[in-house]
């Protein structure tokens, strides 16, 4: 990672407030398109937290996974069968994440699941389904080891062949921001993170490109994922006297941190990655100046995101598609694409379950983010990601740019 050269690709992005919540009102999808006369049905799981503190998130990724399901059925993009959605709730925690994912796995129509959301419940869910030979697509794990293993800057080795993201990793988020606040100035920064897979890995990511291009980590600092006071830690960070806060978690600890940071003196930016990108952070606490990186380019600025974010309003979801909406739609989308090759000729969902993890590995299509394909790891192709700023009290896109 040290000797990692990369750059910002700095396309201007004009500073537009993301449209996070969606049209309608209703609280539950409706059921899934009818596909014709289709006489067979194979399922595509998602495995997310829909309940708690990051049920926002969630939800968002659980709507977006219907609305490929929906739209699949309509155009009758696998003849002769019916895709229907199972969600289950993992509550962001990785035993419930490992009873969803046996449960998914126990139903013999289930082909392939999207999810999870956070890495350390992806760390349960995988061997449980690659045990199932069932295919899974994540939309928002970033921790490198999922794909590369322990070793992943060495001697990078797949652990499950089962296994692919569409976003990009904590390898690539971390040296962008770095890369970010230092074109910016910024010096100094105190890290602190949630001690979870996801903080963890993204400081650790941060910090090597941070002092490699010449800045200094002042303080280093870890939360529990349930603190509520952070005047313990604030004041140890307080002391380097940091031009900046690099935080690694999720927005319902984030957003407090900010509130308390400021209230205490400390009147710097925090910035995280894409785990506290959604209003909520703002809800909670995050003020103006406050920054965060998350996947691809804003969508409401692609072309290609177009057909999703019509086909969002339309459908009526009550909740938003939020950061990883249409990163969960081309998850879906990419396993539908598989399933094209797997069912074509299978007899029933459950025999498909193997030749959808194959058909997966040559999947390669235009979608919402832009190409979807998979590189040897299982990892996404793309390296775009975008560093957004709470401005009068939403989030804009400053900075797009691709990790070189």
């Amino acid at each position: 990672m040290n000797t990692r050269l990369f750059k910002l690709a700095g396309v201007a992005v004009v500073a537009a407030s993301l449209a996070l919540t969606g049209c309608g009102s209703r609280t539950e999808p409706a059921a899934s398109g009818s596909a014709g006369g289709a006489t067979k049905v194979a399922k595509i799981g998602v495995i997310a937290p829909l309940s708690g503190d990051l049920s926002a998130l969630g939800l968002g990724i659980r709507n977006s996974v219907d609305l490929a399901i929906r739209q699949a059925n309509e155009s009758g993009a696998i003849p002769g069968w019916k895709l229907e959605l199972a969600a289950e709730d993992d509550e962001a925690k990785p035993d419930t994440g490992k009873n969803a994912a046996t449960k998914l796995a126990s139903d013999d129509a289930v082909v392939g699941v999207v999810g999870t959301l956070n890495s350390s419940v992806a760390q349960s869910v995988i061997p449980v389904l690659d045990s199932a030979k069932i295919v899974q697509v994540s939309p928002a794990n970033t921790n490198p080891t999922l794909t590369k293993g322990a070793d992943f800057l060495t001697a990078p080795k797949r652990p499950n062949a089962n296994y692919f993201r569409t976003c990009t990793t904590d390898a690539v988020q971390g040296p962008f921001a770095a890369q970010y606040l230092l074109g910016e100035g910024v010096k100094k920064v105190a890290t602190i993170h949630d001690k979870k897979s996801y903080g963890q890995g993204l400081v650790s990511e941060f910090s090597k490109a941070f002092t490699a291009g010449g800045g200094t980590i002042v303080a280093a600092e870890t939360i529990n994922p349930d603190d509520k006071n952070f005047s313990a830690v604030i004041s140890k960070v307080q002391g380097g006297a940091p031009e900046a806060v690099y935080y690694g978690g999720e927005y319902p600890q984030a957003g407090p941190l900010s509130k308390q940071m400021k209230a205490a003196g400390l009147k710097v930016p925090v910035m995280g990655g894409d785990g506290i990108f959604s209003g909520e952070f703002i809800k909670l606490g995050g003020t103006d100046g406050d920054l965060a990186t998350s996947v691809g380019a804003p969508v409401e600025t692609l072309e290609s995101a177009k057909p999703f974010l019509e086909g969002y309003k339309a459908a009526g979801f009550a909740e938003g598609y939020e950061a990883y909406g249409a990163y969960s739609y081309d998850a879906a989308n990419a396993i539908i694409n598989a399933l094209k090759v797997s069912l074509k000729d299978a007899a029933d969902a459950k025999s498909a379950r193997e030749a959808t993890i194959t058909a997966m590995a040559s999947v390669s299509f235009d979608g919402a983010t832009g190409k979807v394909a998979f590189d040897e790891f299982g990892d996404s192709v793309s390296r775009v990601l975008t560093v957004y700023a709470v401005t009068n009290g939403a989030w804009a896109a400053k900075k797009t740019g691709e990790l070189k």
